[in-house]
């Protein structure tokens, strides 16, 4: 037993520094070796829990999707009615000042890469057409008398705009603050309004 906790405690130490590497370094600091110095240890060690620059990146996106899945279930299951889940949903996802900052980067980090390896794309598509398929759930409960294409226009709209803002407000936040983006979304928002009764 007491091996068990040491491997998931290095397990842990080995996760948390690639995901600190790639929020503060980006992409090009991303290395075996960055990560070893950051959880103080080999790059042996990492090595054998990672054994290459790909496997780091797979796994940064892993918990990128795994911390945002928890944090939108547990805003939908907050919410009263779908037009407040939707909302929820939305307004979590956006890089607003409650500690993404560090998420929005280890996204474009991860997105830079994957525009050059299928195997890092494929995964970024998945969390992305699971995210795609909650917000057109929930877009659905709002308007369900909306035709499909009318669903999958606003889905994707309302996905690409968080996802822009994600992104610009990562490189720039000071052109992006809170503010603009809670009202941006809120915007976007009003063509549904709460759902009829």
């Amino acid at each position: 037993m007491p091996r068990q906790r040491d491997v998931g405690a290095q397990r842990e130490l080995l996760s948390n520094a690639v995901w600190q590497v790639l929020a503060e370094e980006g992409l090009p600091g991303l290395t075996l070796r960055a990560v070893a110095e950051r959880a103080g240890c080999t790059t042996g060690l990492v090595m054998h829990a990672f054994p290459a620059k790909k496997a780091l990146l797979l796994h940064a996106r892993d918990l990128l999707h795994e911390r945002t899945a928890v944090r939108a279930d547990a805003a939908e299951a907050a919410s009263g009615d779908a037009f407040g889940a939707l909302e929820a949903v939305l307004g979590q996802a956006v890089d607003l000042p409650h500690g993404h900052h560090e998420e929005s980067r280890v996204w474009v980090g991860f997105l830079a890469a994957a525009l050059a390896d299928e195997a890092l794309a494929e995964r970024h598509r998945a969390a992305n057409h699971s995210f795609l398929a909650r917000i057109r759930r929930l877009v659905a409960a709002c308007r369900p008398e909306w035709t499909d294409e009318r669903l999958e226009l606003t889905t994707k709209s309302l996905v690409g705009l968080v996802e822009g803002l994600n992104v610009l407000a990562a490189a720039d936040p000071a052109a992006y603050p809170a503010r603009l983006q809670q009202d941006a979304l809120a915007h976007a928002l009003t063509e549904l309004g709460p759902a009829p009764a």
